[in-house]
């Protein structure tokens, strides 16, 4: 497992953002605890998403290339597997529903792809995306249940781990799945005894469940601000998260937001909701980390501040 990390970080370490791991006094004091948080939102397209889909892309064959590829997303997966496609010179087409916020569409067009827009019925994505690989012969590079995704997203940990050395628990977020897995791998491989929580919002809680009861729950109608965690854990995500995950804990709303607050605040990191679900998990205390060295994988920080400078520039006029 670990040789395959490391391949894959060979992979894509020269196209990557090597991002940076920054600590905090405050947040130290309040965890009683050694924190590190490995800061994914200054990563290419802004979040973590990019090392799998450059990962993905470069692992395709030369016919595979010369077809293309597809995935549907209305969020950073969408962004980064444009911009991965486009550096590599592969054709992408991005499957996203008609009520995707205007500037996710626009992001996804400005790093290169061809946005097809489907329907908001749960399985209108998956039918408009399967009809292109159908008609034009399309590589699926899924968000988060492909293996060289995992490897991808793992590399993340694996940095962080190589960084600050050996770490007593590591935290990640879970939506599909994906980064947590990756997080999984890496931690156990570099720290076999170090302990992997995945914290997912109570709102969209379908990873919890899955996990406690062995089995994969579906994503239903979630209602979270953490709108890049309302997504389903896949065949393989759900397999490695039951063999590697420690445990999955859930925080509210409201902690979502007190974590937030604490990151832009605080440290002046401008992260999205579900980049901060990790930062939650640890503030919420359901974890003993007295004197312990944490790991905190903060995903990213894709947040749409239209309003907020709109607000602003109504101030001044």
């Amino acid at each position: 497992m670990l040789e395959k990390i490391e391949a894959t970080h060979d992979r894509i370490k020269s196209t990557i953002n090597q991002t940076p791991v920054m600590t905090s006094t405050i947040l130290n004091n309040l965890t009683n605890a050694d924190c590190f948080l490995k800061l994914e939102n200054f990563q290419k397209t802004g979040s973590f998403k990019f090392r799998g889909a450059f990962n993905a892309v470069s692992s395709l064959s030369l016919e595979q290339k010369e077809r293309g590829v597809t995935t549907h997303s209305s969020g950073n997966h969408a962004q980064a597997l444009s911009l991965a496609a486009k550096m590599a010179g592969v054709k992408a087409v991005v499957v996203m529903p008609e009520n995707a916020p205007k500037i996710k569409v626009e992001a996804t067009k400005s790093y290169g792809a061809e946005v097809v827009f489907c329907g908001t019925k749960p399985n209108d994505r998956e039918q408009t995306t399967q009809e292109l690989i159908d008609e034009f012969g399309y590589t699926l590079v899924h968000s988060s249940n492909e293996i060289n995704i995992i490897y991808g997203q793992s590399t993340a940990t694996y940095e962080l781990i190589k960084e600050v050395g050996m770490l007593d628990y590591v935290f990640a977020p879970c939506g599909g799945g994906g980064l947590l897995s990756g997080t999984a791998i890496a931690t156990k491989a570099l720290c076999p005894n170090a302990k992997v929580i995945g914290v997912e919002p109570k709102n969209a809680d379908d990873a919890y469940r899955s996990f406690r009861d062995g089995k994969i729950y579906p994503s239903i109608n979630p209602n979270t601000i953490a709108d890049g965690l309302r997504t389903s854990l896949g065949s393989n995500t759900f397999r490695i998260i039951c063999e590697n995950v420690d445990d999955i804990i859930t925080i509210s709303e409201e902690q979502i937001v007190d974590a937030m607050e604490f990151l832009w605040s605080r440290m002046k990191l401008v992260i999205e909701p579900s980049g901060a679900v990790s930062l939650a998990g640890v503030l919420s205390k359901q974890i003993d980390l007295k004197s312990k060295k944490v790991g905190i994988v903060i995903s990213g920080g894709n947040v749409d501040l239209t309003s907020f400078f709109e607000k602003i520039r109504k101030k001044i006029t």
